[in-house]
């Protein structure tokens, strides 16, 4: 019989749904976090036991979790996928959409591969609390070396994107008052910002697409970020932080919820006996990751990896010993 409790659900739920666009590894969190509390949470919450109901409760999250990132940028969802289709009817790629929705296709390739092939074989041999300790570790400093070797022209695009941010709150100060309530002009200047960073995205060519999307792969370790990886990436492709993470934020939709659906059966073989836990930790991990993404769009386009890289180090050490002292 399936095991988990709604404190066990409720927990890493949130976790869940939080640390997925955090670029600091949910599957880490998911792997230390149960071996660190220890006792039923160890049994119950075992990611790497093949008859482990966690496998189900995962499959759950991360479809809720999917959902949530969708509910946020729905919007430039409905241009995208308008786009890929009318790419199809007219057998031509000339729009900013139409060349975003074959960028986001081309990137999640490879790591789709990736994880069809090898995603048993990678969460068996490294989803143990020790490993994925260090693999966060490694995260860290992925994440500290991504800011500290920025490229040239990814420092380049930041600057550019400060100078249009300056003119753009100075042109905003003179007109909010006769135009629009402060809070309705800041969401019509977030989704500008968006249609910005689309184009300057659409800019770039397939191959560079490619090579950030199959840093992806790297996230079948557990302790290494997805979107952490893939913001490095993007900077070091030249890309500046906003639109990295913009990129990053994008591709995570289709892969996180492609994880899930191919994981359905799972879900009805090993959730028989915990459908509630798995229906409020969903809950949880879609509203935390709706609220996550809202708030990292927004500090990405004016703050740097480095607390999450700090933070990453400091809890890979401190898991590793402290799960060797107990």
């Amino acid at each position: 019989m399936s095991h988990m409790t709604y404190p066990e659900a409720i927990v890493v739920g949130f976790i869940q749904g939080v640390t997925e666009l955090f670029p600091v590894s949910s599957l880490g969190h998911n792997v230390l976090i149960p071996a660190l509390i220890g006792g039923s949470w160890a049994a119950d919450l075992n990611v790497a036991a093949p008859e482990s109901p966690y496998l189900a409760f995962i499959v759950g999250l991360h479809v809720a979790t999917a959902i949530g990132i969708f509910i946020y940028f729905w919007r430039d969802w409905v241009r995208i996928i308008a786009g890929f289709f009318s790419s199809i009817r007219d057998r031509d790629i000339t729009t900013t959409d139409q060349k975003l929705a074959w960028m986001l296709i081309v990137a999640t390739i490879p790591v789709g591969l990736a994880g069809l092939l090898f995603d048993h074989e990678f969460r068996v041999l490294f989803g143990k609390p020790v490993r994925a300790a260090i693999f966060l570790i490694i995260n860290g400093l992925i994440l500290y070396a991504g800011e500290r070797f920025r490229t040239k022209r990814s420092l380049q695009a930041d600057a550019e994107l400060e100078e249009q941010r300056t003119a753009r709150e100075g042109e905003h100060t003179r007109t909010t008052s006769t135009h629009a309530s402060g809070q309705r002009a800041a969401r019509m200047d977030e989704i500008e910002l968006a249609r910005e960073s689309d184009a300057r995205l659409a800019q770039r060519d397939y191959l560079e697409a490619l090579l950030i999307g199959s840093s992806q792969i790297l996230a079948l370790l557990a302790g290494i970020s997805r979107d952490g990886v893939t913001i490095v990436a993007g900077m070091f492709r030249g890309l500046s932080r906003e639109d990295a993470a913009r990129f990053a934020f994008l591709l995570a939709t289709p892969v996180i919820l492609a994880a899930g659906v191919f994981k359905a059966p799972d879900l009805i073989h090993y959730g028989k006996g915990i459908y509630g836990p798995i229906l409020v930790g969903s809950i949880l991990s879609g509203v935390g990751a709706y609220v996550s993404v809202r708030f990292l769009v927004n500090y990405f386009r004016t703050r740097t990896l480095t607390p999450f890289a700090i933070y990453c180090v400091l809890f890979g050490v401190g898991s590793i010993i402290y799960l060797q002292v107990k």
